[in-house]
């Protein structure tokens, strides 16, 4: 049996696929919370975007004319 050698562990490599499988379970989580937060409405639906602060969501845009809805001059 002199001669016979075994294949040496590489534990680096190891630790590599091990840090990978982390990161890509980390990730899957965040995307998880992320599309959760989307479906109940509380973070608008582009990524990085947030609405300008003390803005209330009511808000009623001026029609392209220029009027605003709902005021009518006789």
């Amino acid at each position: 049996m002199k001669g016979v050698l075994l294949a040496k562990p590489n534990y680096q490599f190891e630790k590599r696929q091990r840090d990978l499988a982390k990161k890509q379970k980390q990730e899957e989580k965040r995307r998880q919370k992320q599309e959760a937060k989307v479906a109940a409405g509380s973070v608008p639906a582009i990524a990085g975007v947030t609405p300008p602060v003390g803005v209330p969501d009511d808000i009623t845009l001026p029609a392209p004319d220029g009027e605003t809805p709902g005021s009518e001059t006789p």
